[in-house]
């Protein structure tokens, strides 16, 4: 479980295509401000929304970054979020999984993406940015004014909802301590919606059904 809090903002490094697997995973290599020694192999970390498991990691001397870490991302994951698209170089989100001790500051998230928006216009307003993101129907059918949704691994309050489309305001902290501080129109976006309301939607759905 993650809070939508991002703690660092790492790199892509490398990216490489494992052949001989059964799943046809590929490796990416992640470069990062985290103390490596105090990360486990094995352990959750979430990469711009996509909640992943550390494979091997080591430190790093002469660099801007402290440590890296390798991941092994699915078809499935390159196909449903935006890490298909990843090239080396790109700028991403990392928080850790939170401890049972964390400040839970922003809202619970999974780390299980749950589709794709692009932004649609980007205006900035005193100093914010407002920021219109367009999503699927089953995206926006979880949305409500004022609630949750998880924009690239940040947690951020819905302020106005369309047909297909969504507002966020992202202030200047987040704008610096993100990446969402880079988006431009027609990026995509990991989408995460709100815990509570994934389960009250698939209830919804399964009475629906039935």
């Amino acid at each position: 479980m993650f809070t939508g809090i991002i703690t660092d903002i790492g790199e892509v490094a490398e990216i490489s295509r494992e052949t001989g697997s059964k799943w046809g995973d590929t490796r990416m290599k992640i470069h990062c401000s985290y103390d490596v020694d105090n990360i486990d192999v094995g352990a959750s970390i979430s990469h711009s929304g996509a909640c992943m498991t550390v494979v091997q990691k080591g430190k790093l001397t002469g660099s801007l970054y402290t440590g890296w870490f390798t991941i092994d991302v699915s078809d499935e994951s390159l196909a449903k979020t935006t890490m298909g698209s990843w090239n080396a170089g790109r700028s991403i989100n990392l928080e850790r999984a939170m401890t049972a001790s964390d400040e839970l500051g922003g809202h619970l998230v999974t780390g299980h993406i749950d589709g794709r928006g692009t932004v649609l216009e980007v205006e900035e307003i005193a100093g914010s940015r407002r920021v219109r993101i367009d999503a699927t129907r089953e995206i926006m059918f979880a949305l409500a004014p004022k609630g949750s949704v998880c924009v690239d691994g940040v947690s951020l309050t819905v302020n106005l909802i369309g047909k297909s489309w969504f507002d966020v305001n992202i202030i200047p902290h987040t704008m610096e301590v993100t990446t969402l501080g880079k988006l431009s129109v027609g990026d995509q976006v990991n989408l995460e919606i709100d815990l509570i309301a994934r389960y009250v939607a698939r209830y919804l759905s399964h009475m629906r059904d039935h």
